[in-house]
């Protein structure tokens, strides 16, 4: 039986987001929230999630003929943008609700989802700053990371470097062995703790843009299953790309917008807002 959209977990009630996790949040740029979805909710979602990575067919290339930047995992993103089932997931209130109580704003916009999945034997994600891609005037940016599967240390759970999301952009580098080069260094000199935790499928990890993390190679011989929403502060405004990974995305992900200009595009709705609650 094909399931209609409607038919799928709703996801609007709201996460009990604790002081102390909004205080993690606040001095180390990540935290992990257990529970956030059931195992029954991520198990109703979890079908439709897998039909668009197989559907891209980035898999298709063997693991061993694959640049290293690509062993690291099978990336699909928007898969919102054209599948309704994948929508109500990537939508959801209550992720975005958490994702503003966290970074203590008001309302919040949809940047783009991705569905990061790593085969077993794919290769590590190198040290970054996801923020490095963005053309946003605000720090005010978040990322939800939620595995559709129990996700062990070996399985390659992200790793973070506690509190170096105050200092901004550390190296002006994409994502690739020069920036994990630097970064490491980076973390060696501020003495920054690395925290990588086991989650279950359903828990999430919520971390910032300018925070540096990682995740190993996937050792075990199941798929690293991961659904990713990133959100932002509505309100916030386009900057002038300084690089082409930045013009790129201002293309893709903010459609018709401009350097000065609200970062308000069709594809980046209000995803929750707390003075319309």
């Amino acid at each position: 039986m094909t399931t209609s959209p409607a038919d799928l977990p709703r996801l609007d009630e709201p996460y009990p987001v604790e002081p102390e996790a909004i205080e993690a949040y606040d001095r180390d740029g990540h935290v992990l929230l257990r529970g956030v979805a059931s195992r029954d909710e991520v198990e109703a979602f979890r079908p439709h999630i897998q039909r668009c990575v197989r559907a891209a067919g980035k898999d298709k290339v063997p693991l061993e003929q694959r640049d290293a930047y690509h062993k690291a995992f099978l990336q699909v993103a928007n898969l919102w943008e054209t599948d309704k089932h994948v929508a109500r997931f990537s939508l959801a209130r209550r992720f975005a609700r958490i994702a503003a109580e966290l970074m203590g704003v008001p309302a919040v916009r949809i940047y783009h989802d991705q569905a990061l999945f790593k085969e077993p034997g794919g290769g590590p994600t190198f040290w970054h700053q996801d923020q490095y891609y963005w053309p946003l005037d605000t720090d005010k940016t978040i990322t939800m990371w939620m595995p559709l599967v129990d996700c062990p240390v070996e399985m390659g759970v992200l790793s973070f470097a506690s509190g170096s999301h105050r200092h901004g952009l550390l190296v002006d580098l994409p994502i690739g062995p020069e920036s994990d080069a630097a970064l490491r260094e980076q973390i060696e000199r501020h003495g920054w703790p690395i925290v990588q935790q086991p989650l279950r499928a359903g828990d999430a990890t919520f971390h910032s843009g300018w925070c540096v993390h990682y995740a190993p190679g996937n050792r075990t011989d199941r798929m690293r299953e991961v659904m990713t929403v990133i959100y932002y502060a509505d309100g916030a405004r386009i900057v002038e790309p300084h690089h082409e990974h930045r013009q790129k995305d201002m293309q893709r992900w903010f459609p018709g917008c401009t350097p000065g200009e609200p970062a308000a595009s069709p594809l980046n709705p209000v995803l929750y807002d707390a003075r319309q609650s």
